[in-house]
């Protein structure tokens, strides 16, 4: 494990479409990493759009389970857990189907974005990479990239042949949850192709935390037979089926040319988890004795994802095409939301067809870009007794151009995509279409070698999604509403929503200074038609009612991050973000996380590696309506590796993470059953990892 290191954006070096995010190689072995992508390759530049960069002992150094959890300590990222085996990216506050996750440039057609109780469906334990572009990024891939796009990259791709084999081996464990991790890659080159191999297994028990698991105030909030019924429920110094396994495998196979490479692969998913009792509840007419009611209360997940991709990366076709990149996927995801042995409230199905066409053009006085296409046809549904979303035929194609001019020190960027979605529920509710248009535009000027400043404007818009428009459609009273039992609420959505619509400033100061680097970020984004889910503080059977609403929203926000080397071996890491939501009637967005900031001690030497890290949450008083409020906290954390061996051939690595040492009780604000599961309690996870 290598301790984490800033990269600074300014000193990084990748290209004018980096922000394209799609199928990256790094080179791991600089501090400031070179970032390819594949078919748009331009001189090399900088950006004025905010980008955070992870290379492969970076990303390793902070993988987790989650994507969220994995993320949480870069400015302007937070994790929304949904117990220890959900935890969804918020970039700048915004979640779910605003932030879009991808696997190797290519959207992932999972369910994470339809609930909050949906896991995401990457694997970070095995990325060689990460690029995180905050902001609006419908230009890149649409509607549903309002918020960010977060791109993890893997090595099941070969762009290059290999010398020999490559191997690598890890086994962790982690005594909060009893977790035991093991993950495996195998790359083997034979003539022109390279096969690829990885596997990993998970394991883990009930998740160990400071304390109660349901908060008092939670229960404060509720009537008395409620709060004594949820009482009863309640686990100290654990949370209550919070177990689970998950087990995921990868075949590629990449066919390496003088001038690109083709790439297909394989993979398959499996994820068990259970739901912290409490946020759910059961049918009172099918409880029995305290048996049945148990079983109803312990309500898990069991998802199962098969993916195919394809891709096509070729350089140097013609004079007027410089590279071309092609991507087909095909996931077929299903997960079902058992309420006992056997016993399916809801299964969510996803079929999914992506297919993504990228061309580059040659330099052309100063001016360099891509032209794209994109399209996607789904079919999405939640079926079973508990169905509240029909199933949905949703056909998705997009058009794009980016383009850069250098000119001096001066280096701008624009770009605009043209997007029509089209929403077909059958008979079961009226068909909606939507054509949506974004744009965007940024300039970087280098004042000198240790100052630039940026600034970016976008203009974005986004189509509802299924979930917001058709859950719980044409009821004919409050009372017949199907209760999502996972989310423990009754939502309802609104088949008149309107289109999305966020103006975006960035304003960006990157310093490179002998004593210490820093990235300062200011941005304000304006939202049209705002897309939230409230709560109407109505309740069904004692479950709440929340609804999906237009409204117009303001968010407001700056990000941090500092590095100040203090000798060739030590140097502290500063860091912190806040952001602001208020909807246009002056109250809240729901569920904003709270103000935060950070320091890292830091320690790298050849052999040796370790790093102290705190954090400090303030109080989120301002939850949104009908939310609870969340108290501060502060979380210490240290790191350390230590190599074994080390050779040309193989390297041996021995690491340990000791996390939230004062075993402080923390609350995620962002967290829709921030009431019902804190995060871990004081835990140590160790492990060693082996390749060659």
């Amino acid at each position: 494990m290598i301790v984490f290191k800033r990269v600074k954006i300014m000193k990084s070096k990748y290209l004018i479409a980096q922000s394209l995010l799609l199928a990256a190689t790094v080179n791991a072995q600089e501090a400031d990493f070179e970032l390819i992508i594949q078919g748009v390759h331009v001189r090399e530049s900088e950006t004025a759009l905010p980008v955070t960069l992870l290379n492969e002992k970076e990303i390793r150094a902070v993988a987790s389970v989650s994507l969220g959890d994995t993320l949480s300590m870069q400015p302007g990222i937070n994790n929304a857990s949904f117990g220890p085996a959900v935890g969804q990216p918020v970039i700048r506050g915004q979640q779910g189907r605003r932030v879009m996750s991808l696997s190797n440039g290519m959207a992932n057609a999972d369910a994470s974005g339809n609930s909050a109780d949906h896991a995401t469906t990457v694997e970070p334990m095995l990325a060689t990479g990460a690029e995180i572009l905050r902001g609006p990024s419908t230009l890149l891939y649409g509607g549903g990239a309002i918020g960010g796009v977060i791109n993890i990259i893997d090595n099941r791709f070969a762009d290059s042949l290999l010398t020999k084999p490559e191997f690598s081996v890890e086994a962790r464990h982690d005594t909060a949850s009893d977790m035991k991790t093991f993950v495996g890659s195998l790359s083997v080159p034979t003539g022109n192709f390279v096969w690829h191999l990885d596997a990993t297994d998970r394991q883990w028990n009930d998740l160990e935390i400071p304390g109660l698991a349901i908060h008092p105030d939670y229960l404060d909030d509720h009537d008395e037979d409620e709060a004594h019924h949820e009482e009863a429920e309640n686990s100290d110094g654990f949370i209550d089926n919070s177990r689970g396994e998950n087990q995921a495998a990868t075949l590629g196979l990449s066919y390496v040319l003088d001038n690109g490479f083709i790439g297909f692969s394989f993979n398959k998913m499996t994820n068990e988890y259970g739901l912290p009792p409490g946020v759910h509840g059961h049918h009172e007419e099918e409880a029995g004795d305290a048996e049945e009611d148990h079983a109803e209360e312990n309500i898990f997940i069991d998802m199962e994802r098969e993916r195919y991709d394809f891709i096509a990366s070729l350089n140097d076709l013609s004079p007027w095409v410089e590279s071309l990149n092609y991507r087909l996927s095909y996931t077929d995801y299903e997960h079902a939301e058992m309420e006992g042995p056997g016993l399916i409230g809801t299964q969510f199905k996803n079929d999914s067809w992506q297919q993504r066409l990228q061309l580059t053009h040659p330099e052309v006085g100063n001016w360099h870009g891509v032209f794209g296409l994109q399209h996607s046809d789904e079919t999405f549904s939640a079926i079973g007794e508990e169905s509240f979303i029909p199933q949905t035929d949703i056909n998705s194609f997009g058009i794009f151009l980016v383009e850069a001019l250098h000119t001096g020190n001066f280096t701008y960027e624009f770009g605009a995509r043209l997007n029509r979605d089209e929403l077909d529920p059958g008979l079961a509710a009226p068909d909606r279409s939507f054509t949506t248009v974004s744009y965007s535009g940024s300039v970087l000027w280098d004042a000198n070698d240790r100052a630039s400043l940026g600034f970016a404007y976008s203009h974005s818009e986004r189509a509802p999604s299924t979930e917001e428009l058709y859950s719980n459609n044409n009821l004919a009273s409050i009372d017949d509403c199907v209760i999502h039992f996972a989310t423990g609420s009754c939502e309802i959505g609104n088949i008149n929503l309107n289109e999305e619509r966020s103006n975006n400033l960035d304003f960006s100061l990157y310093l490179s200074l002998p004593s210490f680097d820093a990235t300062i970020t200011l941005f304000y984004n304006s939202f049209s038609d705002y897309i939230f889910q409230t709560n109407t503080g109505m309740e069904v059977d004692e479950f709440p009612v929340r609804s999906y609403q237009n409204d117009d929203a303001n968010f407001v926000g700056v990000e941090v991050d500092m590095l100040l080397p203090i000798t060739n071996d030590w140097s502290v890491r500063f860091f912190g973000d806040r952001v602001t939501g208020k909807l246009d009637d002056g109250s809240y967005v729901p569920r904003m996380p709270p103000s935060r900031m950070g320091s890292e001690l830091i320690f790298n030497a050849d052999v040796f590696n370790a790093s102290l890290s705190v954090i400090n949450a303030a109080d989120q008083e301002n939850p949104g309506v009908g939310e609870i409020a969340t108290s501060g906290y502060t979380r210490w954390d240290f790191t350390m590796d230590y190599t074994l061996a080390s050779t040309f051939d193989s390297e041996l690595i021995l690491f340990s993470k000791l996390k939230n040492i004062t075993d402080e009780e923390v609350r995620l604000a962002t967290s829709f059953i921030r009431g019902f599961a804190p995060d871990s309690g004081r835990s140590i996870e160790f492990g060693v990892r082996y390749s060659f």
